[in-house]
Parts: C-alpha cells; structure tokens; sequence
C-alpha cells in the first residue's frame, strides 16, 4: 500500500475508534486519575517521553507499566487494569481488543538486528555461520512471552532455506535470556542485552533494532550486526484503546499525532504516520 494510502488508513481507524471518547472542550487540562498504559519494553524510553509530552500539552498524568508483550496480555486477560495497550506484535493487543469490539492500529515499527559482544567477530556475511557455531552462545528473547524471541525464531526460520537443518540447531542452541517470566533482571539502569554480553552469557544476541543501538554504546566494542536480507525480519507494533476512558483515547491519539511519532522516530523506530515512516 503507498505510504500515502497508509497514513490515511490508520488514521481512519483510529479515528474511528477515539472520537466517540474524546473529551468535552474545556476538559482537557483538567487532571485526573492517570491513564494507565501498558507497553512492550522496548517502548519504555520511547513512551516515557511521549508520556512526558502527553501530560504537558493535556494535563493529564500517565502512568506506564512495561514488559514482555505477551507477559503484559496474560495479565490484562487475567484482570490487571489497562487503559491502552502498546504491543510490539499486533496479535497479543488484537486478542484483547477483539473480545471488546475494538481496533488495533499499526503505530510503529522495529527490526531485528544482532547485537555483538566485544571481540565477537559476526559480520552480515558470516553471522549465519557464527551463529550456528557450537561454540557461539547466541541470546534471544522468550518466545511466546516476549515478541522479541518470537520474531528471533522467525529468523531462524528463514534460515533452514539457506541451510537444511539451521532451524532446528538455532532453535535447539537459543538461551532465552530475557521476557521470560523468570528471567533475572539486569541490574539497575543497565541495559539486559548488554549486561548479558558483558557477563559472557552470550556471545550474539538477537533483539531489536531500537534495543541494539543503545546497548552496544553502553558496552565498549560490542557491535551491532544488521541481518543478511535473507534472515531478516520486521516488527509491527500494535495499539489498542482498552477502555471507555475518554482520557485513554486522546493519549491514544497523541501516540499516533506528529509530535507522538517524531518521538518514536528519534527512539529508533519506524513511524507509519509520518512522511517515509
């Protein structure tokens, strides 16, 4: 679909989906209980500055809780408050919103990349191989709990097509060191992907785009290695409003305005509705 066509489309949909909520005029800078958004990890800084913004131009609080996309989901069905969802795979919001007749919005994109440790010598060219290396501790999310990992396996299974048997050793080899929900934390401020690397749990860690950047300048001479187009892999991040709050639909709206996706932008991501998003 043309990037014109897009825009225009997503814009439709939530428009759809937000105008029957939005607030009264003269409400807008009038405070109240937060809006309380659940998002994927990788989103932290991102909506964290979003949020930022958000509250000063409206008034309105956010409060943000983050982790594993599909962890997140589990908690919502299961009862835990959400006001907006911001996933990063379409299926985990759209498994939420369906049961309430809702829309879920393409609001951004990622990448898979390959995150290096110092001294790890993976280029595009030879990361397949170095990957498959017995000796190559390769790194990844935990599928199903964190999209990360789902989009990691993907990769792998892209892979068989240039090696009969490379998903299956892939696969067989991958330490879910991260999304999980018994994956230990990194410590504070520091970046899990780095951390991992620095603490030679892994040697290659698959991960986002977005996450690889920053944890490669946190960890002097790691690396980051993008796929070979063969193993590469996009990732489309859903948003859904959750609730009747009007206060959920215009964060909602803001996340998809220019100033809420030249943030995303600026963080790394791909941004749909703005001009070569």
């Amino acid at each position: 679909m043309p990037g014109g066509c897009l825009r225009r489309g997503l814009r439709t949909v939530l428009l759809a989906l937000a105008l029957p909520l939005a607030l009264p005029t003269g409400a807008a800078h009038a405070a109240g209980p937060p809006v309380r958004l659940a998002a994927a990890g990788s989103l932290r800084a991102a909506l964290e500055e979003v949020g930022a913004a958000f509250t000063a131009a409206t008034g309105l609080p956010v409060a943000g809780r983050y982790g594993p996309s599909g962890l997140l989901r589990e908690r919502i069905a299961a009862g835990e408050a959400a006001d907006v969802f911001a996933s990063a795979n379409m299926a985990h919001p759209r498994d939420l919103a369906g049961a309430g007749g809702r829309s879920v919005v393409l609001f951004a994109r990622n990448r898979l990349c390959a995150l290096a440790a110092p001294g790890e010598p993976a280029t595009t060219e030879t990361l397949l191989e170095r990957m498959l290396d017995p000796a190559v501790r390769l790194g990844t999310s935990t599928p199903g709990a964190d999209p990360s990992g789902d989009y990691a396996f993907a990769a792998f299974a892209r892979a068989e097509a240039l090696r009969p048997g490379a998903r299956a050793a892939l696969e067989a080899k991958a330490l879910a060191l991260t999304g999980g929900p018994g994956s230990a934390p990194p410590p504070a401020g520091q970046s899990a992907y780095a951390w991992h690397l620095a603490e030679g749990r892994a040697q290659i860690f698959l991960t986002y785009c977005s996450n690889a950047g920053p944890a490669a300048a946190a960890l002097p001479g790691a690396r980051v290695v993008a796929l070979p187009e063969a193993l590469a892999v996009g990732a489309d991040y859903g948003l859904a409003v959750l609730s009747d709050r009007p206060e959920a639909a215009r964060l909602a709206l803001f996340i998809l305005s220019p100033e809420g996706q030249a943030i995303l932008a600026r963080h790394g991501f791909g941004a749909p509705l703005l001009p070569g998003g």
